[in-house]
Parts: C-alpha cells; structure tokens; sequence
C-alpha cells in the first residue's frame, strides 16, 4: 500500500501556524513512509474563499519547503461529483429527501432547548413517502444515519473514541441548491484521492464520526485517523494573535527562517527523545503518528528564538546575505551594489553569531553599508566626548601609518597604546566602535575594521572626532 496524506486548508485567510504544523506532519508522514503528499484547497465556501488566500497558501508552504505532488485540487470544481455520490446513496436508500423548511426545523429547535433536549434534527422526513412533500419546496437529500448501536473511531493518536449513534442526526448531504456539504465533499475526495490517513486538527473529530457514517454508507474502505491536539498559548489558553496565531508570512516578515520554523513545529506536539534540534532529514526518518502526544502544546517565542538563532548560525553567509539585502535596501531607500553585497558576506560570518532574526541581522549589519556620516545612537555619541574625539584623532594617527591593516595588527597597535597611556584597552575600543559603527554594541571591533578598510575606517574616524 502506498501511503497517501493530504492537507486540505480552506482558502478564507493566510497559512495559520496550527495550519502550517498540520501540513509538515502529513508532509513528514508521507516522506517517512515513501507516499505522497496532496494539497487540496476546500474552496467550496464561496463567499469566504478567495484567489489571495489561495496564493497565500500555496506561497507559505512553498516557503516552508512542504512540497506537494502533483497539482493543488480544487473542491469547489468536484461539486458535480459530490452530487453524483450523494445521488447514489439516495438510490441505495442510504439518504433520502428531506422537505422540511427553515421556519419547521427553527420551530423544532426552539422546542428542543426549551425541554432541555440536545439540539438536533429530528428525522421528520426519514421514514415519510415523497408524494407528501410541499408544494414548491425543494428538498435537502440527509444521510440515513444509524440510530442505535455506536459508531467506534481507532485513532492513531487519541486511541479508541467512541460515540453512540442515538447522539449524531441525520446530517445534510446536498443542499437544496444541489450543492454539497462541507462534510460529504471531504469524504468523496478523500475516496477518490485515495488518501490512506487523514492527519488533522482534534477539533474535526466530531466531525469525523459523521465522516466514518458516509463511508460506511458507501461501503468504501476507511482512512485511518491522526487528530492532532491544538496549540495553545504559553498561558494554556487557546492560540491566539498574541500568542502568535498568526500566518506562517508574518514569521517570515518577522525573520525567521523556514527550517527553523520546521524543526519549531515538529516539536510543538511530537518528540523524539530529548532531541531538540532535528535537521529537517533526520525528521523524515524519525517520524511517526506514535510520537504524536496527545495533549495541546503551548507555543513559545522565546524557544523559537533560540532555534531560529542556531539556524542562522549554521546557515551559508551568502544565503543570509540574500536574505538581508531587501530589508536593508528598504530601509536605506537605495540599492545596495556589488562592492556593498561583498562586504556584508565577508562580514556575515561575525554578524550572524549574535543574530536571533533576520530583522537583528539586518539591523546589525546596517552600519557596513549606512552612508556617512554614520547616525549614532545615544549611548554611541555619549562614549564621543572631547575625551573619546581625542582618543579618535590619537588612533587614527596610528591607524593612517599602519602597512598592515589586519585585525590583529590593529589590535596590536591600540593594545601597545593603551600600555604607554595608562588606558584599559575597552577605554579606547569603545569610543572606536561608537565611530565605526555608531553603536556600543558590534563584532569584534578590529575585524570590523578590517573588513571596512583603511580609507572608510579614516573617514568615519574623522567624522565622529569633528563631531560637536
């Protein structure tokens, strides 16, 4: 048996983050196991579905690197077969027409909650001859759901599930404009994708009691079921905007990596050992539904910080340069050229080891690339007093008659002056980096002047020892 997972978003908004772990672990599964996996967008809201959320999808998952195979489907576009599915189990009496109008089933409501009763339909229409219908109503075709005994879920995370029959109604199957319901269209697609496990979200598992009922009504095979725990908050409330329910485009405006953000929601519900950083390889051969936990998971900032640094760390220095220039561009207001590109990779290997997000990175790496005379910030021109100009116009005296304009010259030189001086050598280095960078906080300081080089290391020199 092939495997075969699918993950099935509808397109009313971005790639939610609890979305974006349901696609890797159906992702993951389907490479672990040697499948496929399928994308199918259930388009068939079609007042909420819109082409931007579509796009929105299939541009975060191609951001993630959750490759799909083959093309992405359309469920709006197989209505015509949920309704020939539908049309058949009202042939094999497995459905039938029900004509009961809005203000009936209001009224049946109505009276359910006011005996106290569970609210749901009361099949009216299930057993009565159609020659009694309404004039000029259409009908609605519903499910001839069992009524006794209990329909039993083996679910590969929440184990045996069970629910008594006499607790599920008889649900709508096509409506009376012909179109199908959210819960039929699943199931024929399903069938007819030839998915084998349907990995979701716990919070379709009422859902998928109904679900079972409609495949058994076919006699078709059943997939076997993953539902998954939600995420919650770091306070165990349900996820949110604030906790970070947000799409998976605003974690990459925010400037996380994609591979850190896979190793993050694998591990926001699924464990192997006390592993913590698992290559996105080492995933595809270590995951199973069985590592699957069966509580919710609490997502946490702090924790995905520390990941996405160790990613930028080990990630290659033109990459993050790539990465980095858009949004220095940007707020620069100008294009960066060759020579500018060049320097920040020869720097990217200083830069990124302090470096938590892109957005840290770019902003540390702004002042290689920030024209003259370089903005500093307030703890920076509060070190260039009169005393740390003059410590300026002593060091560049050295620095213009260096041959050698390597780091660990440079360093040579200031720690020798700081001896004859009486100086401790940060007494000397941080007025320089407050010049060089226009900040107290940098890489090594004599790396960093090396990397700029003697005439751009003069000029800022100047500059900040001519400042008021």
């Amino acid at each position: 048996m092939t495997v075969v997972t699918r993950f099935a978003p509808s397109p009313t908004g971005f790639l939610h983050i609890g979305g974006a772990r349901t696609a890797l672990f159906n992702w993951l599964y389907a490479k672990r196991m040697g499948g496929k996996f399928l994308l199918r967008i259930e388009d068939t809201d079609r007042q909420r579905s819109t082409q931007a959320a579509v796009d929105a999808i299939l541009d975060g998952l191609t951001w993630l690197g959750l490759d799909w195979d083959g093309e992405a489907i359309s469920q709006f576009e197989r209505k015509d077969r949920h309704a020939e599915v539908a049309q058949q189990m009202l042939a094999a009496g497995k459905a039938y027409y029900c004509y009961a109008s809005p203000e009936e089933l209001e009224e049946m409501r109505a009276a359910q909650k006011a005996a106290g009763q569970p609210v749901r339909y009361d099949g009216r229409w299930r057993d009565r001859d159609p020659s009694e219908a309404p004039a000029g109503v259409k009908p609605v075709i519903r499910l001839k759901a069992p009524q006794t005994g209990q329909t039993v879920l083996q679910d590969r995370v929440q184990g045996e599930v069970t629910v008594q029959n006499a607790q599920l109604d008889d649900l709508i199957l096509l409506r009376a404009d012909g179109t199908p319901t959210y819960l039929l269209a699943v199931v024929v697609d399903d069938h007819d994708m030839g998915v084998t496990h349907v990995v979701r979200g716990d919070d379709h598992l009422t859902n998928t009691f109904r679900q079972i009922q409609i495949f058994n009504a076919m006699g078709w095979d059943l997939p076997e079921f993953a539902h998954i725990p939600l995420i919650h908050g770091p306070d165990g409330a349900k996820l949110s905007k604030r906790h970070g329910a947000l799409g998976v485009d605003a974690y990459r405006d925010m400037g996380y990596l994609p591979e850190a953000i896979r190793n993050y929601l694998l591990r926001l519900g699924w464990a192997h050992g006390d592993d913590e950083i698992i290559s996105t390889e080492q995933a595809i051969g270590w995951f199973d539904l069985e590592g699957i936990g069966r509580s919710p998971s609490r997502f946490d900032f702090a924790k995905l910080d520390n990941l996405n640094a160790h990613y930028m760390r080990a990630a290659d220095d033109a990459r993050l340069v790539g990465l980095i220039v858009p949004r220095l561009e940007a707020e620069l207001g100008r294009s960066l050229g060759d020579a500018e590109r060049d320097l920040l990779k020869r720097a990217m290997n200083g830069l990124k080891q302090r470096a938590r997000t892109l957005v840290d990175l770019a902003q540390s790496a702004r002042f290689y690339v920030a024209a003259r005379p370089l903005p500093l910030d307030e703890k920076a021109a509060a070190l260039l007093d009169e005393k740390g100009r003059t410590v300026l116009k002593q060091l560049a005296e050295l620095f213009a008659a260096e041959a050698d304009f390597t780091a660990a010259t440079l360093e040579a030189r200031v720690r020798g002056h700081a001896e004859q001086s009486g100086e401790k050598l940060g007494k000397l280095a941080q007025p320089l980096r407050a010049a060089l960078t226009g900040s107290t906080v940098s890489p090594p300081i004599f790396e960093v002047a090396e990397l700029l080089g003697r005439d751009e290391v003069l000029a800022r020199m100047s500059d900040a020892a001519g400042a008021a």
